[in-house]
């Protein structure tokens, strides 16, 4: 079996996409000798990435949705070092209305999945 035959998990891909931004702004960010800020934003911009792995293998629904729950907030506390780090001059507009534009679309499709789970899990 090859890679191109495991089937894909859109949520996944993109936040790993998202969490190797992260890692690349991090980089840049040390580049500008700024290490609490970055550092705070790469760990909640990795965990979420890794916390929708890990809920791919939850032992009940419910386990399920607490993990994408955590996911969810770990988004939120990145969109606001994302928008923190922007105020303060670290980036310029057009690099942060590209990643903010991917932390939204985590966020909406985090949401959407709980919500359509928690839905599931009442019947």
């Amino acid at each position: 079996m090859t890679i191109d035959n495991i089937k894909q998990n859109p949520v996944e891909d993109k936040s790993f996409t998202f969490a190797l931004r992260i890692v690349k702004l991090y980089k840049f960010l040390q580049s500008k000798n700024e290490y609490v800020l970055s550092k705070q934003l790469l760990r909640s911009g990795t965990a979420i990435g890794a916390l929708i792995c890990e809920s791919q293998q939850a032992e009940s629904k419910a386990d399920f949705i607490h993990k994408l729950s955590i996911a969810l907030k770990e988004a939120k506390e990145t969109e606001y070092w994302l928008k923190l780090l922007h105020k303060s001059d670290y980036f310029d507009d057009k690099s942060y209305d590209s990643i903010i534009i991917d932390i939204t679309e985590l966020l909406k499709l985090l949401t959407s999945i709980i919500k359509t789970s928690k839905q599931n899990n009442a019947k």
